[in-house]
Formats: structure tokens, sequence, C-alpha cells
């Protein structure tokens, strides 16, 4: 079965922060991949970067977020 999502890191949802953070407005992000039918949220590494300050050389994987 196919599947589809979105990658978004997490600093580019608004808060009040003017940073994007794991709260009301992650819900309403999620709220609204559920409503388009998307079942991932694929988010870049959270912890320092690795080799060349890139995000996909990290010391751990990138995360998936399933949407049920």
């Amino acid at each position: 079965m196919r599947a589809s999502g979105v990658l978004l890191p997490i600093s580019s949802l608004p808060s009040e922060y003017g940073i994007g953070t794991f709260s009301k407005e992650a819900y309403r992000f999620v709220e609204k991949l559920q409503e388009a039918g998307q079942t991932y949220w694929q988010i870049l590494p959270l912890g320092p970067t690795g080799y060349g300050d890139s995000p996909y050389q990290h010391f751990q994987p990138m995360l998936e977020i399933h949407i049920t």
C-alpha cells in the first residue's frame, strides 16, 4: 500500500517564540495533514549536526511521525 507525507522541520512551524516547537501549532499541523490525507510527517534531526553541519549527516536517524 502506498502512503504519502511531508518533510517539515519543527523550526519551520509558527509559534510565539519565533521558532517552532512541539506545541499547539504542531498539533494543528498534524490535523491539517490528516484532513489532506497524508500519512507521515518527517522531521529533520533535532540534535547537533554531524559532518559539514548538514542535517542529513546527523548522529541519529531522521524521525518519521506516523499519523493515524
